[in-house]
């Protein structure tokens, strides 16, 4: 049987396919696939396998890597002073307890459905190919963005840690606008060596980063055995000025919380782990030790480091842009150096671990067509994702080049947030929901809910004026939000047990992760939301004028089996990967 014309054939074909949108849009964005489908013929698409080369070592070593980078030294600085004083160390809690949370929703995805797509496959299998694309495509350019940014970073690291300013690395391009005009060569250098080491080898990957990562945990451990060999145990509650705040507490428990939504941002980088889960070799057992322990890990580093910073130094002294650095300068100059050597290695292995990411991502999103499947090969060879790979990192390294710092994060951060939180629900959505089988309207509205009162108590949070009606307005919240988790979990049952491994205190973690998420998605400044709806927008334009018809061809073709979410009849057994390995 002869195949149907490509949409992208002729320029008349093209045209015709725009004037039939409308009705493919329609059709192919709440289409879903289902996870036997996305372990079998989808990953076949790839043409080679990846190499399962990975155990739970590896993944944890790649979590630490990928969270562990050095704008924590500064983070826990500026929180602490600005926010929560010594109750940094509560901070840095509240925050591991929030990733922990989004770490068991990516478990239960990752354990069920080992494939390299991360949160993109997720939600393809769970809310349709619109709402996957549109989130993969905020976080490959987040991903792009914060990789560029960090490159540029190590420039200014390595000059700090050898003592050679950073305009020494670096050349101003006369002819180019102002924030676009300091080449930075050496950044470039970065990703592109970076790029040839996860092209030639993922397991080689792996090892490099767990040397790189060992040698920057053992300087972090060494300055917070500094800190509490030369710290005071006074200064967790004697601040330097009589008149600032004192005790463990100076700003209350809304200066705890306002903290721990700045630093929860050290803890990101944790889901480029899940994108591994195609390439462990025992993912029912290493995936959950791996992403969990990570996190569990980076948790406690961090408030050892909370509390090392907070004996140095009273808060009201801490140096918000070095904190470490400044409590050793003059007498412990060489601290300083030691740090600044640390942080180099950290920036290397947070690299390292997101290029892998964004890799597996875009390699993904090509298996389902919405963009060329050029980027889903597979080297037979190397048994890595060389296309994506290779032209990701070269358009990182472009941005690298002439991008300045500043811009680079003005335009980062709200992507991944808003993906743990796309997550946590589908985590909900999928457990209680099986298409053409049960109704979706009670779990939707439930999740909508929810999400209207955490709006509601993030708005409160942030603008009602202090008092008591403001304390009411946020108990209230929380009385609701329980109210409501509590009348969906007696009230509309469960269709789908996990067989291997799932979140716990269904739907209660999930929820409390989706109610945490918008709270830290509310501490964004205004550029972070026109960022995120510059390229959403843009994404919307790209999958209209393009991955719609490419994914309808597709499936016209065969290689998109499920054409709408209503014809999918799945059950645990048929979704069950016959090569999954205990």
């Amino acid at each position: 049987m002869e195949s149907p014309p490509s949409s992208f054939s002729t320029f008349r074909s093209y045209l015709r396919a725009l004037a039939q949108t409308p009705s493919r849009f329609a059709h192919r964005a709440p289409s879903v696939s289902s996870s036997y489908e996305e372990l079998s013929w989808v990953k076949s698409r790839s043409g080679s396998n990846m190499h399962k080369s990975l155990r739970w070592y590896d993944l944890i070593g790649l979590g630490i890597g990928g969270m562990v980078g050095a704008g924590v030294f500064v983070t826990t600085g500026r929180a602490s002073r600005l926010y929560a004083g010594p109750a940094i160390l509560i901070s840095y809690a509240i925050a591991g307890l929030c990733a922990l949370l989004s770490a068991f929703c990516y478990t239960e995805f990752a354990v069920h459905m080992p494939v390299a797509g991360g949160a993109f496959s997720y939600l393809r299998i769970t809310f349709g190919e619109f709402a996957a694309f549109l989130t993969g495509a905020n976080l490959i350019m987040e991903y792009v963005m914060s990789n560029a940014a960090v490159a540029r970073g190590f420039t200014s690291y390595l000059s700090a840690a050898i003592g050679i300013p950073t305009a020494k690395w670096r050349f101003t391009a006369a002819a180019l606008p102002k924030g676009f005009n300091e080449i930075d060569l050496l950044a470039v250098a970065v990703v592109l060596t970076v790029t040839l080491i996860i092209c030639y080898s993922t397991r080689e990957s792996s090892i490099l980063n767990m040397i790189l990562t060992t040698l920057h945990i053992l300087f972090i451990i060494f300055v917070v055995l500094m800190g509490f060999w030369r710290g005071d145990w006074n200064n967790f509650t004697r601040p330097m000025n009589p008149n600032s705040p004192s005790g463990f507490f100076p700003y209350g428990p809304s200066g705890v919380f306002n903290g721990a939504a700045m630093v929860y941002f050290s803890y990101i980088g944790y889901d480029a782990v899940s994108t591994m889960a195609e390439e462990v070799r025992y993912p029912i057992k290493d995936i959950p030790i791996g992403v969990t322990g990570s996190v569990v890990i980076v948790t406690i580093l961090y408030c050892l480091m909370a509390a090392s910073m907070s004996m140095l130094l009273p808060y009201d002294m801490i140096d918000v842009e070095a904190p470490f650095a400044a409590a050793f300068s003059g007498r412990w100059e060489w601290v300083s150096k030691v740090i600044g050597v640390g942080d180099s290695f950290g920036i290397s292995t947070s690299l390292l671990v997101a290029m892998l990411g964004q890799a597996r991502y875009m390699c993904v999103i090509g298996r389902s067509s919405v963009v060329p499947a050029w980027f889903a090969r597979v080297h037979s060879k190397t048994s890595t994702p060389l296309n994506a790979s290779a032209f990701l990192g070269i358009f990182t390294a472009a941005i690298a080049l002439f991008t300045d710092l500043n811009i680079l994060l003005n335009l980062i951060s709200i992507g991944k947030l808003f993906v743990y939180y796309m997550v946590a629900n589908a985590v909900i959505y999928r457990r209680y929901v099986v298409i053409g089988i049960t109704k979706p309207w009670p779990i939707l509205s439930f999740l909508c809910l929810l999400t209207l009162t955490s709006l509601l108590f993030t708005l409160s949070w942030h603008f009602a004026p202090s008092g008591s009606s403001k304390s009411f307005l946020l108990g209230l919240c929380i009385g609701l939000a329980t109210a409501i988790t509590l009348i969906f979990r007696h009230t509309v049952p469960q269709v789908r047990k996990p067989e291997f491994w799932g979140v716990p205190f269904m739907p209660w973690l999930p929820s409390i992760s989706i109610f945490m998420n918008i709270f830290l998605l509310g501490s964004l400044d205004g550029l972070s939301y026109v960022r995120f709806g510059f390229f959403s927008g843009l994404a919307v334009l790209v999958y209209v004028l393009y991955s719609v018809h490419a994914s309808f061809d597709a499936e016209a073709e065969g290689f998109l089996g499920v054409k709408n979410g209503e014809m999918i009849r799945e059950s645990t057994e048929s979704e069950e990967d016959p090569n999954h390995k205990v």
